[in-house]
């Protein structure tokens, strides 16, 4: 077999359904989308769960519980990973994290991940850490305050 000779295998690989061209194709005039009606309309059809008027089923079941999702913390994550660039015995703050371009946004706060290795002593100040980013902190001979 050459380079020249490979085909995908049959079937694998379908021409699109070129509409409105007319005898032969099967998909002309209406272009498949038969005559008159909402789905036959360039911007027709309803949607997503609409069930004709009929009181969808997202709206018939009951609602239950609580959920915490409003309410809950997001935080800008870092990891450790991209901590190691910076200069020994740097305070971290969330402010230096943010001129540096590490986080975008500090949301709720900014928390420590312990992915990768840190070999720079740094004193992290951050809303919260990971109990193995902490360790890896320590480690190296930095300190990791929480805000």
């Amino acid at each position: 077999m050459k380079l020249d000779e490979l085909r995908p295998a049959l079937g694998s690989r379908t021409s699109r359904k070129r509409l409105g061209r007319g005898i032969g194709s099967g998909l002309g005039k209406t272009s498949g989308r038969g005559h008159k009606g909402q789905w036959a309309r360039s911007g027709g059809g309803v949607r997503p769960g609409f069930e004709g008027g009929q009181t969808p089923l997202f709206r018939r079941l009951p609602k239950r519980g609580f959920s915490n999702y409003p309410f809950r913390k997001e935080w800008s994550i870092v990891n450790l990973a991209q901590l190691d660039t910076l200069a020994p015995g740097t305070e971290v703050t969330p402010d230096l994290l943010s001129e540096l371009g590490i986080v975008k946004q500090v949301k709720d706060g900014v928390k420590i991940l312990g992915n990768g290795d840190l070999s720079v002593a740094l004193n992290v100040k951050a809303h919260a850490f990971s109990g193995s980013a902490k360790e890896k902190i320590v480690a190296a001979g930095g300190t990791a305050e929480v805000i």
